[in-house]
């Protein structure tokens, strides 16, 4: 099996595969229209029509003072993650389910947490990846951020152009790319999954790949809505990927609210055992490296 911890490894470069963007889905109330609208309707609006609220990706007007933070931000960061992110070590389970679904001509999609953006970006960087991004102030410095890193971005979030975003990421699926998620983001509630990839699953028939990235050293934010977490230089990283979960394209509300609390359940298991991953015994990871290496 071709080592994916690196974005010049086989593996990558046959799939631009696994992680991560600023901001989520849909709400639920949104997603029953998103169910009802065909996604290739939504993707070939011009830029120049009008469209309503759910498509409206239009940037908000910021004070000068807010324009100008935009690249500081986007150059300081991007630089923190340059300097930061090639001490770290990558320990990688579970990719072989990434590798199957790419044997089987399909693309992938990776939700994750908020709090773990960092070490997903820097992981999964230049692979091409679609990310959904808001279109708000923290939107704008993050795309920069992560276009710079070789992620493709759809502009859309939970409160402003969920539905063509999703649109978009739909189109660049069918084009051979992977998309991800931070499935919290881009303001929470923590830990509370948005349903935007089992709608995008559905419609694009291509598996859901939870993952999560534990962190061996590093500060948490804790007074931030996600408990962010930085990694610390030369820290060790395991990075966790589920099982696939697949959506059937006529699944109706029922099955789309299951595979929801599927998806809920096995974000927090891998959160769960990658968060204790550094405190556990060997016997125990080589326990877990077992059942994720099946």
């Amino acid at each position: 099996m071709a080592n994916p911890s690196t974005p010049d490894s086989p593996a990558a470069a046959a799939s631009p595969g696994a992680p991560l963007s600023d901001a989520s889905s849909i709400p639920a109330a949104q997603g029953a229209a998103f169910s009802a609208a065909p996604l290739s309707d939504a993707a070939s609006v011009p830029a120049s029509e009008p469209v309503n609220k759910l498509f409206d990706t239009t940037l908000p007007e910021l004070p000068l003072s807010r324009r100008l933070q935009i690249p500081v931000i986007a150059a300081a960061v991007y630089t923190v993650m340059r300097l930061l992110g090639p001490t770290l070590r990558y320990e990688v389970l579970g990719w072989q389910h990434a590798e199957r679904a790419y044997a089987a001509r399909q693309r992938c999609i990776f939700p994750f947490w908020h709090r773990i953006m960092l070490p997903c970006i820097w992981w999964a960087r230049h692979r091409g990846i679609v990310v959904m991004n808001t279109v708000h102030f923290d939107g704008q410095w993050t795309r920069k951020v992560v276009e710079w890193l070789g992620y493709g971005t759809a502009q859309g979030s939970s409160t402003r152009g969920g539905l063509r975003g999703l649109a978009v990421m739909a189109q660049r699926l069918a084009e051979g790319r992977d998309s991800a998620f931070t499935i919290d983001g881009p303001r929470g509630p923590r830990y509370v999954a948005k349903p935007g990839p089992v709608l995008l699953a559905r419609r694009s028939g291509c598996p859901i790949l939870p993952l999560h990235a534990g962190i061996e050293r590093g500060i948490t934010f804790e007074k931030t809505w996600d408990h962010f977490q930085l990694p610390k230089p030369f820290s060790r990283v395991v990075l966790l990927l589920a099982p696939p979960i697949h959506v059937p394209p006529d699944a109706n509300a029922a099955v789309m609210a299951a595979k929801h609390a599927e998806m809920q359940k096995s974000l927090e298991r891998v959160r769960d055992i990658a968060d204790s991953w550094f405190s556990l015994s060997e016997a125990q990871r080589a326990q877990h490296r077992a059942e994720f290496n099946r």
